[in-house]
């Protein structure tokens, strides 16, 4: 299995940039700009342009943040998998049938999850009809002395 140590342009950017924007500076800052241009409202005369300006910001940040975190996320979701698949892997009880299920169709996910559904459902069932375990040992009682 090799591993690329050098990933693309695009996604060290993405990871930097989702780091960043994710922190309370960050967040500050984008608070400042809107208090900034809301404090400058009245020096413009509320005009169609100072509106056009934050409109426009908030536009190109908003669309291009939405590519960055689709790609965080796709990234991250996809290393979930493959964890998990390995874990399903290696697990010798484990139904390999189960590895890549995000491959499959809805149709088939949905059959597959109405199995384990029912396989839950069952696995309740002989729940309640056991008795239920102590939780805790129960000391003995002392006896009285005999007299």
């Amino acid at each position: 299995m090799s591993v690329t140590k050098n990933p693309s342009v695009f996604t060290r950017f993405a990871k930097w940039a989702s780091r960043a924007v994710g922190r309370p500076a960050a967040f500050a800052i984008a608070l400042a700009a809107l208090v900034l241009w809301g404090v400058s409202g009245p020096l413009f005369g509320f005009s169609d342009t100072w509106q056009l300006i934050i409109n426009t910001g908030t536009t190109i940040v908003t669309f291009l943040m939405v590519f960055l975190i689709q790609n965080t996320q796709n990234r991250d979701a996809e290393a979930m998998h493959v964890k998990l698949d390995e874990l399903i892997r290696s697990n010798k009880t484990a139904h390999n049938a189960l590895l890549d299920l995000e491959d499959l169709e809805e149709e088939e996910l949905d059959r597959i999850r109405a199995d384990y559904e029912q396989l839950a459902e069952q696995a309740r069932g002989e729940l309640k009809r056991r008795k239920p375990a102590r939780t805790r040992k129960e000391k003995p009682q002392k006896q009285p002395p005999e007299s």
